[in-house]
């Protein structure tokens, strides 16, 4: 209920104020009769693409706004109409095309109901001129983008509080993760998000395709930086995090060891010193150690050089982890002093056959208590 309180407390119901005025009497403007949002195409409803009697005897055409052919939301008949009877607001744009809204001449209680205040607040039209703006482009980047207020209100609706997780698994352009940036931005919150979306190619005759962007994924993770940067800049005392990462579904890290006794040579030996598939890389490693055991994706995560040696610090000590390979008890040594919780390394990592002996003796030594993981 105190989010429920709160959306409301955001929403005035509004009086309709005929505020113009023509020879049939007042009237106020009303909504486009040219379709917006999903459906809004020519090929989604070729009936309701048709001329109807526009300004200095042209006839005008649905086009939407990212100048593609649309559709109308009335039929042929209540079109016409409409415009026979002077109840239409012809607006032009700067491509000489024309915006069509419906004239309100009247109100059976001279209010404007709330659903009219959600419809003007949340339609996709408005989605889609944010990210317009976001991408500093008056191209289409993404069709049907959801308004950030949307998202935003939706959250405040949940009563998603301050350190709550939000999850988006068809996320789009990210209007979710925008919208979790903006609220934490608003009331100080450390709210993160989680953003899942296939790799979908872009249309290659698309604005998005011509602009760099092949796959939808790239303009999430782009939206995402231009948002939290926007936020930044529009929120200079705001303290939020606006760093994110990106993951990608992939085969394990580990090779096939299984093999039948009778299939065992000496070719398959030589494969077996390594049972990590080639082309892997440390993150690849430390991303997956995080996962199997349990250790937070979004976790601080510190790089360090240890005698030439690459080492991640997770969360404060919790996690170490070296992949490098020729490590030797200098490396380990310092790595044990710091009483890591957890410390991961690879099993071909060790320099020689004397530091895989000294290996558990080293950590008795310094740090009995750390719990070790060999890949």
């Amino acid at each position: 209920m105190a989010g429920f309180q709160r959306l409301a407390n955001s929403l005035r119901v509004e009086k309709i104020v005929l505020n113009l005025e023509d020879e049939k009497g007042k009237y106020a403007k009303g909504r486009e009769l040219n379709k917006w949002g999903a459906g809004s195409r020519r090929e989604d409803a070729p009936g309701m693409w048709f001329p109807i009697p526009g300004p200095d005897d042209s006839l005008v055409y649905p086009i939407r706004n990212d100048g593609s052919e649309g559709r109308w939301r009335l039929g042929k008949a209540n079109m016409l109409k409409k415009v026979a009877n002077g109840d239409v607001i012809f607006e032009k744009r700067n491509d000489s095309t024309y915006i069509v809204y419906e004239k309100i001449r009247n109100n059976e209680n001279g209010i404007k109901q709330l659903t009219t205040l959600f419809i003007e607040k949340y339609v996709n039209s408005r989605g889609t001129e944010i990210l317009k703006k976001l991408f500093e482009t008056n191209l289409a980047i993404f069709d049907y983008s959801k308004p950030v207020e949307l998202i935003h209100d939706l959250c405040i609706l949940a009563n998603i509080t301050c350190d709550d997780i939000v999850l988006d698994f068809f996320s789009g352009s990210a209007t979710s993760a925008h919208a979790v940036m903006q609220l934490n931005a608003e009331d100080g919150g450390n709210r993160k998000f989680i953003m899942v979306q296939l790799p979908e190619p872009t249309d290659e005759k698309s604005e998005a395709y011509k602009a760099g962007y092949k796959n939808i994924c790239e303009i999430g993770k782009e939206r995402i930086r231009r948002a939290g940067n926007k936020i930044a800049k529009e929120n200079p005392q705001a303290k939020f995090d606006k760093g994110f990462r990106v993951l990608k579904c992939d085969s394990t890290n580990m090779k096939e060891v299984y093999y039948n006794p009778a299939e065992y040579n000496t070719d398959i030996l030589d494969v077996l010193i390594d049972n990590i598939k080639a082309g892997r890389t440390p993150e690849d490693l430390l991303f997956q150690v995080m996962l199997d055991l349990g250790v937070l994706i979004s976790s601080d995560i510190k790089q360090t050089t240890i005698a030439g040696k690459t080492v991640f610090n997770v969360a404060d000590n919790f996690l170490m982890a070296c992949f490098d390979t020729d490590i030797n008890e200098e490396i380990i040594t310092v790595i044990a002093k710091q009483k890591p919780y957890y410390f991961v390394m690879r099993d071909s990592s060790m320099a020689n056959d004397s530091v895989a002996t000294n290996f558990q003796q080293i950590f008795n030594t310094y740090s009995p208590e750390t719990k070790k993981k060999v890949l």
